[in-house]
């Protein structure tokens, strides 16, 4: 039993370096995920900032008017393309979706009407069909800013007010949910296409097929190819989680050491996948299909790149039992909601069933050439 284990350890040793010594493997199981949490910390790090696109067309001459655009030009909501002063050019610009909208400011705006003693006028907001919602959130804007300016001039009563408090609690970001999306396609990419890359390549070689000359045992094989991706797939995970700590500033709510154990779990699951391709196809040309065809699903269906409440009830109902969707479930409950293992029983059982089913297949369809 000894000498069977110290086999797995120097296996597992060796599969280690071999991907340390791949660059190619690296950056796939480590560079690509980085890549990927930029591009989603950077869309969804700045949620809380509102800002509109918009041309502003001044018609008036009034100085309220060219005050009211300086102040527009100045603030951080309204992102004004100062180069737009043609309505014509504005519309153009907004049928191909570069401008949300555009403020047009008549020829009376902010001029002194006869008999009266402050300035008025209206503003109009031209927009698309497909910019409407962000017509009307740029309308209730303008809606609050001259409810403020028309404070000044008129005094009016007040009968019902609204107030606000803040809570000295800081509350979850998009990019907390996002992340453990993150994770999971992170875990794909090294269960299943470090396997299905690195298989085919050594029984091209004959490397496999000398190993089944050896007293080696399949279960010793898998044991230490699993011990050697767990190990990568958490220094992948832990690159992940301090650029998420440090540039996007993620809120870990849970305990770190419950969500390693999830994690381990969770990499073992889908590793299991790569085995069972990896180990049937005899070429790479043969495997890639098959797992393209099972990784696709996975990654849109299991709530990797989108939450999967937006799915039609009956889609979240059958993509609640793919085997990624309970490692996502779990990661997101403990990281955003400070959930524990006993709290995610039902997601561990998952992943439990799923780890049989999986590796019974694996060590079925498995050969060494």
């Amino acid at each position: 039993m000894k000498k069977s284990f110290y086999t797995i350890y120097t296996l597992a040793k060796i599969n280690t370096k071999r991907v340390f010594r791949d660059k190619t493997a690296l950056f796939f199981t480590i560079g690509f995920p980085v890549i990927f949490l930029f591009v989603f910390g950077s869309l969804n790090s700045g949620g809380k900032d509102v800002s509109f696109n918009v041309a502003i067309i001044n018609q008036s001459s009034s100085s309220f008017a060219k005050d009211f655009v300086g102040s527009a030009e100045s603030g951080k909501i309204l992102k004004v393309n100062q180069a737009v002063t043609d309505l014509a050019v504005a519309k153009d610009k907004m049928s191909h979706s570069e401008l949300d909208a555009t403020i047009v400011l008549p020829k009376s705006f902010g001029e002194i009407a006869p008999g009266a003693t402050y300035p008025s006028g209206q503003a109009n907001i031209v927009y698309t069909q497909n910019n409407a919602q962000s017509a009307q959130a740029l309308q209730s804007v303008l809606d609050a800013q001259f409810k403020g300016i028309n404070a000044h001039f008129v005094k009016a009563d007040t009968p019902f007010t609204v107030t606000s408090e803040q809570l000295n609690e800081r509350s979850l970001s998009a990019f907390d949910y996002t992340f453990a999306g993150l994770l999971g396609f992170s875990i794909i990419g090294m269960g299943i296409f470090g396997p299905i890359n690195i298989f085919p390549e050594l029984k091209k070689m004959g490397i496999l097929r000398r190993l089944s000359t050896t007293p080696l045992k399949v279960w010793q094989y898998f044991l230490a190819t699993m011990a050697g991706q767990v190990f990568v797939g958490l220094i992948s995970i832990a690159v992940l989680f301090i650029v998420a700590l440090t540039v996007f500033h993620l809120t870990v709510v849970g305990n770190y050491l419950e969500l390693a154990v999830l994690l381990v779990l969770g990499i073992i699951c889908i590793l299991g996948i790569g085995l069972a391709l990896g180990g049937w196809a005899k070429n790479e040309r043969q495997v890639a299909p098959l797992a393209n065809i099972i990784v696709f699903p996975l990654m849109f269906l299991s709530g990797t790149f989108f939450p999967r409440f937006l799915m039609p009830e009956w889609l979240q109902n059958v993509s609640a039992f793919l085997p990624l969707t309970p490692i996502i479930d779990g990661i997101r409950l403990i990281v955003t909601e400070g959930k524990g293992l006993l709290d995610i029983l039902p997601q561990i059982g998952l992943i439990g069933i799923w780890i049989v089913v999986i590796y019974a297949i694996a060590f079925r369809v498995f050969r060494w050439e």
